[in-house]
């Protein structure tokens, strides 16, 4: 059954939102948009076109929006540090949440936000998009098919040269204090997190921003994590890179196993089989090729009718706010980390903002 959308947010990444993510759905029928909110008008009439809506079906009140329309759910595209607002008023109306990473702009504010839809009784997800990437999903599905035997730790690497003002997009990235970190990292170590196969446990992070970065805040940084079944991993991640070797979408990911290694290399992957010899030696380009999964949808495009099969009563999505808890978690005590020079135990951060 068609579900019927409120959108809020048409900037940078809006409007990929109306003109794809969106659009997709819409042109199968899994949803009907039937409001656009956004404070820009030059905005709202850009995804008024894109989504061929009424003037009448565009806010630049959400509260407005909400009260007008009686929906099966809204996507929320706005920066992190209005996400609470968008969603105590979707809250207010009784509609449920596909909102965009991270939950929130601080920990304490999505710990209260997963507080507020579990009171409430609704349903929220927040899109991971990273992790329901074609070339993120074969490399899942071969650790999960044991093809390289029990994990023993992953990397990831993110090179970027988006070191110019405005490169990275959105002027909020360049004025926030952790751009790496919130808007980056959000993805990348929830990667990590989900080819380790466990919850992390604890971590030690350094984030810096070079001279020759035109941000406010941390543009690079370097995370090493411990997780509950005792697989380690480790993160590289710079938005000033001279080069971008492992551009966004393009990472690179190693994941090292007991009988071999999976190598996810700028959309490739290559598996290495142990052999029977005494020392095996290889180099990257020798290794197995590995086909990559092919289905209609991939990101958020996928995501969004995940959610939909969600709200018919199909299974849970994966990243629903509980579950993404966590993978705010690693973002928020990746920084207290960097700033405060410790270790931070993850489980024990998480339960600190239970009453928060």
């Amino acid at each position: 059954m068609t579900k019927k959308v409120i959108h809020v947010g048409v900037g940078t990444f809006g409007r990929r939102w109306c003109t794809e993510f969106l659009a997709s759905n819409i042109a199968d029928g899994t949803i009907e948009v039937v409001a656009l909110v956004d404070i820009d008008p030059k905005a709202l009439e850009f995804g008024r076109k894109a989504l061929k809506l009424p003037e009448a079906a565009c806010y630049t009140d959400p509260q407005a929006a909400f009260a007008a329309h009686n929906v099966d759910f809204c996507t929320i595209v706005v920066p992190p540090g209005y996400h609470e607002a968008v969603i105590d008023i979707a809250l207010a109306h009784n509609v449920d949440i596909l909102c965009e990473k991270p939950i929130a702009d601080t920990m304490a504010a999505s710990a209260r936000i997963a507080r507020k839809v579990r009171a409430a009784g609704r349903k929220m997800a927040v899109t991971m998009s990273h992790r329901f990437d074609q070339d993120k999903t074969t490399l899942r599905q071969v650790i999960r098919a044991g093809q390289i035997g029990r994990v023993n730790n992953v990397s990831c690497r993110y090179f970027a040269d988006m070191r110019e003002h405005l490169a990275w997009g959105a002027l909020f990235r360049h004025t926030m204090q952790d751009p790496l970190m919130i808007e980056g990292a959000v993805h990348h170590l929830d990667l990590v997190a989900d080819f380790a196969g466990a919850q992390c446990q604890s971590l030690t992070a350094s984030t810096w921003k070079p001279d020759w970065a035109k941000y406010a805040g941390d543009t690079d940084g370097i995370v090493m994590m411990v997780f509950q079944n005792g697989v380690r991993g480790i993160y590289e991640g710079s938005s000033s890179a001279a080069v971008g070797l492992n551009d966004w979408m393009k990472e690179y990911v190693r994941v090292d196993g007991e009988f071999g290694t999976a190598i996810l290399n700028n959309r490739e992957i290559e598996i290495f089989s142990r052999s029977q010899l005494v020392r095996q030696r290889c180099r990257e380009g020798q290794g197995q090729k590995i086909q990559l999964i092919t289905q209609p949808k991939w990101l958020n495009n996928w995501l969004i009718e995940k959610f939909c099969t969600w709200l018919d009563g199909g299974a849970e999505m994966e990243t629903h706010v509980e579950a993404n808890l966590h993978a705010a978690a690693l973002i928020f005590a990746g920084i207290e980390s960097a700033r405060s020079g410790k270790t931070i135990d993850v489980q024990d951060y998480i339960r600190s903002f239970d009453g928060s």
